[in-house]
């Protein structure tokens, strides 16, 4: 526990370790990541579907190009999977803890219902 300048009456003991700002660091890049409400929209869709970079583009409304700019950023946070099948490559959310969390707080956060819910 850190002494602390001023003592305002406060419990402090239940934050008896504190956390070193690089602990924060990756949980900061995924709230940058989704602070673009393009790649938040088409990390919702694939947690619904499986998709092709032509068939998403079509669906949230944007080029191919820029879909697979936003598809790389999600796929390099571990956000996003690919899987080529063929000459095709499909997107879909990646099954993890992470993913799944931010799945839940999208739609909490925008009430947004899944489909098949």
């Amino acid at each position: 526990m850190y002494p602390l300048p001023h003592d305002h009456g406060q419990a402090m003991e239940q934050l008896t370790h504190m956390p070193k700002p690089e602990d924060f660091q990756a949980i900061s890049r995924y709230f940058t990541l989704l602070g673009d409400s393009s790649r938040v929209r088409i990390f919702w869709v694939l947690c619904h579907c499986r998709e092709c970079v032509t068939n998403l583009s079509a669906m949230v409304e944007m080029s191919a190009p820029a879909v697979s700019h936003h598809l790389r950023q999600l796929k390099n946070a571990g956000l996003v999977e690919s899987r080529r099948e063929g000459k095709e490559v499909y997107y879909a959310a990646a099954h993890t803890p992470v993913a799944r969390l931010l799945h839940d707080a999208i739609e909490e956060m925008e009430q947004i219902t899944c489909p098949g819910r």
